[in-house]
């Protein structure tokens, strides 16, 4: 199993190298960094903006293919990611933003995959039933809000909920308040700002889950290994339990397991609407200030990230399906 799966990393970490340096060279096609220079007032001179980005190395005057080596030997001998157009270190930014991103919705990932699964098991075991029927009435309408509409409405209720018991329970933008001090109030900090967009993510997210989980759990109920097992004596729960689950967990828990680049690149809308500074907004900020060496970080962070999703997969499927371990 570890040699299966250094062989896999191995081979995601060669796709990483080629979508990486792919990546930079389609960038230099799209974006201009010395955009951020022009129009300036007062107007700068030709040779005063070419000193602003050939320290950066991203002036147009070198050539690309010298550009893209001293990128690259710098990530391989330093870990250097560059700076963008305006001087801002990359490796930090990302290094802040990614964890940033990680707090809003790592959370709503989990509450997301607990309550699809759940409600995904307990409908599938109520078919037809009105249970089952709610649910997914349930599902449909929350899977067709977006998550412009559904975060402004979280938002309008919050406020309204502030004013009518004259505190401000809930926070509606940022990550955090300055000026807190000890764990508790941290924490009860944290929670405030965190819980408005964590429901505007688990609100339009749950549902995909829930009816894939349900599809499969209703495919593996009238499979014939199921029928033996309440044939044997147990109950249609228990047979669910024991048996169906596991088997109709591998495809969701694959599904979950890719979702791991979207902790860290974050929701671009939700971090927009509710003013967190996570990966998401920092995506937006890079393609907006033309900012090629942030914009080829996002993206091999994002594919790093990719392969721990694949490999987390694996996994996941070994630790299903005994027959895979058996293999």
């Amino acid at each position: 199993m570890v040699k299966y799966l250094i062989r896999r990393f191995l081979g995601w970490l060669l796709m990483i190298v080629v979508a990486t340096n792919l990546t930079y060279f389609l960038a230099w096609g799209y974006l201009d960094p010395r955009s951020n220079y022009v129009g300036r007032r007062p107007p700068l001179s030709e040779q005063q903006i070419v000193q602003q980005l050939l320290p950066r190395n991203l002036s147009d005057t070198v050539p690309l293919v010298e550009r893209w080596w001293n990128w690259f030997t710098a990530i391989v001998t330093r870990w250097d990611w560059g700076v963008s157009p305006v001087g801002q270190v990359v490796n930090e930014q990302v290094a802040f933003r990614m964890w940033v991103s990680a707090e809003l919705v790592l959370g709503a990932t989990i509450l997301t995959t607990v309550l699809g699964i759940a409600l995904g098991v307990y409908t599938a075991s109520r078919q037809y039933r009105l249970a089952d029927r709610v649910g997914q009435a349930t599902s449909i309408v929350t899977m067709n809000i977006n998550i412009v509409v559904a975060a402004l409405g979280i938002v309008l209720l919050a406020i309204a909920l502030n004013n009518a018991v004259g505190k401000r329970i809930f926070y509606v933008t940022g990550s955090g308040s300055r000026g807190v001090e000890g764990f508790f109030p941290k924490l009860i900090d944290i929670l405030q700002h965190l819980t408005l967009p964590t429901i505007a993510l688990v609100l339009i997210g749950y549902s995909g889950i829930h009816f894939l989980q349900r599809s499969l759990l209703l495919d593996n109920i009238k499979a014939d290994y199921v029928r033996t097992a309440r044939a044997k004596g147990l109950t249609k729960q228990q047979a669910i339990r024991k048996h169906a689950l596991r088997t109709s967990l591998i495809p969701v828990a694959t599904q979950v397991a890719f979702t791991i680049p979207t902790v860290f690149t974050g929701a671009v809308l939700t971090e927009t609407i509710f003013a967190w500074n996570g990966m998401g907004r920092y995506f937006i900020e890079t393609i907006s200030n033309n900012d090629i060496h942030g914009t080829v970080a996002i993206a091999a962070f994002g594919a790093f990230l990719t392969a721990i999703g694949a490999l987390l997969s694996d996994i996941a499927v070994v630790v299903l399906d005994p027959r895979v371990r058996v293999s």
